[in-house]
């Protein structure tokens, strides 16, 4: 995995697409696209996973670029503080 995936990846999150491990895998062709995920969160970016059931009673995870709350930013500074 190059950076420019994580790149591409990234500019879909931002242009606000919810996009599935699949998708990642197909779109960008990574062998695995939950190290690509894992790499952006470790870069500091908010990505969560929601899950939605369709019609047929799938469960289905979607990644999306989100804004993180006062309490996840909270608990991060006093995890660097010691």
């Amino acid at each position: 995995m190059t950076n420019s995936v994580s790149n591409r990846v990234l500019t879909a999150l931002q242009s606000g697409e919810r996009l599935t491990a699949k998708q990642i895998a197909a779109r960008y062709g990574v062998a695995n696209p939950h190290n690509v995920v894992y790499n952006l969160r470790n870069q500091g970016y908010a990505i969560y996973a929601n899950e939605r059931t369709n019609s047929k009673g799938e469960v289905k995870s979607f990644y999306r670029l989100g804004t993180p709350t006062r309490a996840v930013v909270a608990a991060g500074m006093k995890a660097l503080r010691g």
